[in-house]
């Protein structure tokens, strides 16, 4: 879901941008550096990691670790790379952070909904499974890194899996001495990091979803990311604990310390109520975040605002 808008345009000699196909979504980065030639063998370096981890998160291999698990019978196992756990150990910790509000296995709602109700085929008993008791169908084992389905099991780490792959490519921008840089990946999970050349943040603007000429809100990003979920036309979010599509929402942005936990965290508060989105942030300083609303029945044009922190930001 791309509405963070777009990054703005920077021009100087220093700066190489350098793009890739990975994880069904456009990846770039933008590097300050001397040396371009440095800079493109750090960037395809990165790049080789985001072909790596679509093997090891994506739902739609069979033999990738997800894959894996999800072919999963309930009482079966099966030991996944350190990536993919990692994703999984996060994801169910921010399950229940936000209360069921992100939920890996929302993946299996839309697919039982497509094929006729939560009570049709395996993804529709995976979804009854969570609803009657309350539960992840999965137990991790830290010490084998071991996977074991309690349940029927349908993991989709879309909206993890992108922002855990901005942050491990920036990682390994820095293990290559790059000291500022940008990464995002389809513009709606960004994490930034160093200075330009006037000593400035990286600059990111956030545009109305409904109209992207239109520019809401300008951030700087240094050390930060920002995640970004939406409603596109013909887009669904499902909200987990009902299983019904989003109302009310039109689009959320959270900036935090890591795009992994921001891309989810916008997720969640698509369907969070807005006293909660507040609560959560206040116990979390390093987030803000803001999400626009629409009344269930009203036009997408009247339109309000949640706002946790931003108005405190540089803009």
């Amino acid at each position: 879901m791309t509405v963070t808008g777009r990054i703005s345009p920077l021009h100087h000699p220093d700066l190489h941008r350098f793009s890739h196909q990975a994880m069904a979504t456009l990846f770039e980065i933008v590097i300050f550096h001397e040396d371009r030639a440095y800079s493109q063998q750090a960037a395809a370096e990165a790049f080789r990691i985001a072909d790596g981890l679509e093997t090891d998160l994506s739902r739609f291999i069979p033999n990738g670790d997800i894959g894996r698990i999800n072919a999963l019978q309930a009482g079966e196992s099966t030991r996944v790379g350190i990536h993919a756990f990692a994703c999984l150990e996060r994801s169910l910790e921010l399950g229940l952070e936000t209360g069921g509000c992100f939920d890996i296995f929302i993946g299996s709602m839309k697919d039982a909904r497509n094929v006729g109700g939560l009570r049709s085929g395996r993804a529709g008993a995976e979804a009854v499974f969570q609803k009657r008791t309350g539960q992840a169908p999965l137990e991790l084992s830290g010490e084998s890194f071991e996977v074991r389905a309690c349940g029927r099991v349908a993991v989709d780490l879309g909206a993890f899996g992108k922002g855990y792959a901005v942050d491990r490519l920036a990682e390994s921008l820095r293990e290559w001495d790059i000291g500022s840089a940008l990464v995002h990946g389809g513009r709606s999970s960004v994490f930034a990091f160093g200075s330009l050349a006037d000593g400035s943040g990286w600059p990111v603007t956030v545009s109305d979803p409904r109209d992207r000429r239109k520019i809401l809100r300008r951030f700087e990003l240094n050390d930060r990311a920002m995640g970004a979920s939406g409603l596109e036309k013909g887009s669904h979010i499902f909200d987990p604990r009902t299983g019904e599509p989003v109302r009310g929402r039109i689009a959320a942005w959270v900036l935090g310390p890591d795009a992994a936990t921001a891309d989810a965290l916008s997720t969640a508060f698509m369907v969070m109520e807005p006293e909660a989105i507040r609560a959560f942030c206040s116990g979390h300083p390093e987030l803000q975040a803001m999400v626009m609303t629409k009344p269930e029945t009203g036009s997408e044009v009247e339109s309000g605002w949640i706002s946790v922190g931003i108005d405190d930001l540089r803009l």
